[in-house]
């Protein structure tokens, strides 16, 4: 079952995104997350942009969306899109392909919308990742350097983007 984040669930966010860190760094990951701004993830979450799957009222993973995302997508930010950012799992949900799951969402959120993108991006060239969002729909896109980073939370600045995209007008 998908919910939006309310705010006295901002602590399980936390937790969930130290899980993630400590994970790639576990995995040795080029990029591991940083900890992120809790005024932005506050924002988010009021402004109903953070979303949480549960299974038996735990929560199994939670995800970020923005209509806007300029600085990594550049001239592709005009197009009508939702961005999809850290998705974190829960350890004890890990290995269930959640990524699956939020695209069925994201697919039914945009097309309320008139939405005609679903995006995502990764940092560092993690082909294992690269496949599993291949699988679970996205189109590559490619491998890009981003021009500024200045407003983008740290590890942007640590290795090139990844950008993947469902166009829902050819799905």
């Amino acid at each position: 079952m998908i919910r939006k984040v309310k705010i006295t669930d901002i602590d399980e966010v936390f937790k969930l995104y130290k899980v993630a860190s400590n994970y790639q760094k576990e995995k040795k990951t080029v990029v591991v997350w940083p900890d992120f701004d809790r005024e932005m993830v506050a924002k988010e979450i009021l402004e109903k942009r953070q979303f949480k799957f549960l299974i038996n009222d735990e929560v199994a993973c939670i995800w970020a969306i923005t209509f806007s995302d300029e600085q990594i997508w550049g001239e592709k930010n005009k197009d009508s899109a939702v961005y999809i950012h850290r998705i974190a799992t829960n350890p004890s949900f890990r290995g269930n392909n959640y990524i699956y799951k939020i695209v069925k969402w994201a697919k039914g959120f945009a097309q309320k919308k008139g939405i005609q993108f679903i995006r995502l991006d990764t940092l560092g060239e993690n082909h294992k990742l690269i496949e599993h969002y291949k699988n679970a729909g996205f189109n590559f896109l490619g491998i890009f350097n981003l021009k500024d980073t200045s407003n983008l939370p740290e590890h942007y600045k640590k290795a090139p983007v990844c950008l993947f995209e469902i166009d829902l007008d050819k799905n």
